[in-house]
């Protein structure tokens, strides 16, 4: 029983020390992903119907992306309307990868569904 409880302990030890390497030389975590000089930055600001995004209409030229920048201090999730496009959670003070969109449209955040946006197309 001995033997076996310390091979048990000992594989827990290797499987802990495994989880906790970064995988990078420098050990420290990789900044976010850049965001493209062009992008157009949506910033969630509460839960406040369509005064929940800013700005809001924001217009977005074709070439465009957007990031959406959450300023609130909850977790929000932005998707859109017609399923196309899903921020995934957004965290207080993170922004959205940059996300280029097929076409103009209402969005919502799905964790909070008052919360109501849209974009218009510059055309």
């Amino acid at each position: 029983m001995s033997k076996l409880l310390t091979a048990a302990l000992a594989a827990i030890g290797v499987s802990v020390a495994a989880c906790g390497s970064s995988g990078s030389l420098s050990g420290t975590p990789s900044g976010p992903t850049a965001v493209p000089a062009n992008a157009i930055t949506i910033n969630v600001v509460g839960i406040n119907g369509a005064q929940s995004f800013s700005p809001n209409p924001a217009t977005v030229s074709a070439d465009q992306t957007v990031v959406w920048h959450n300023v609130d201090r909850v977790t929000h999730r932005v998707v859109l309307n017609d399923g196309e496009l899903d921020t995934g959670d957004i965290a207080p003070g993170a922004s959205s990868a940059a996300m280029l969109l097929t076409a103009p449209g209402a969005y919502h955040c799905s964790i909070h569904p008052p919360m109501v946006g849209s974009i218009a197309g510059d055309q």
